[in-house]
């Protein structure tokens, strides 16, 4: 075999240093984001519908995962695609999104809070995720409080019957501390067609968190957390 010359010798030890820096830098990407499932318990919430969230996918039944930023950037985002695939194109329907662990899961003083109220959502917009109808309470993304621990946001979907659906004055001054069984009690609502819900913390309380330099990131026009 002939010796190699010195400009193949610099290739080859190029080639080496290329895939023993690049190859595992993707290894150790892959691995630290994780989607992890939701105990046993609290997954019997999860019957038939889907939540999608930019870049996460569908998370129903998930945690959100503690990379990519995902767990502060879903304080921002715009409201998720909600997709019932069972649904009758003939029907209506009402969305509902809670988080029953307001301000604590240990302490929830404020539930049920109210993060998005729609009715009259129709049956073919409900099966492609086409949450459209009339809106009762504006979406608000989850921002739950900081040291309070994993809270739940949790998804409803049922069937609305020819009713009228609407707020107190009373239910429309807050969202927090919202009575949602006499809500569902007044309209005759009981078992929800579909539902499900994923968890998240505050971000700041993430063990990879890394305060950033200059002060803090947090925008100033940030709603109340929940």
């Amino acid at each position: 075999m002939a010796p190699m010359g010195g400009t193949m010798k610099l290739a080859v030890v190029a080639l080496f240093l290329a895939l023993t820096i690049v190859v595992p830098r993707n290894v150790e990407d892959s691995d630290t984001c994780t989607y992890e499932a939701l105990s046993d318990t609290d997954a019997v919430v999860c019957k038939g519908l889907q939540v999608f969230y930019p870049e996460l996918g569908n998370i129903g039944c998930m945690f959100v995962p503690d990379c990519n930023n995902y767990r502060q950037k879903i304080t921002h985002w715009n409201e998720p695609i909600v997709k019932f695939p069972r649904a009758l194109e003939g029907a209506t329907y009402i969305l509902v999104m809670v988080d029953p662990d307001a301000p604590s899961r240990s302490s929830p003083k404020a539930q049920f809070w109210r993060h998005w109220l729609v009715t009259n959502i129709k049956g073919t917009d409900m099966k492609k995720g086409k949450i459209q109808g009339q809106e009762l309470s504006a979406y608000q993304p989850p921002s739950p409080p900081a040291r309070s621990g994993f809270h739940r946001y949790q998804f409803f979907v049922y069937l609305q019957e020819g009713q009228n659906i609407s707020l107190h004055s009373k239910e429309n001054k807050t969202r927090g501390n919202w009575k949602m069984d006499k809500f569902l009690n007044r309209f005759h609502l009981s078992e929800p067609e579909a539902s499900t819900q994923f968890m998240t913390e505050n971000y700041q309380d993430s063990p990879n968190y890394q305060p950033p330099a200059g002060g803090s990131s947090e925008p100033t026009d940030k709603p109340k957390q929940s």
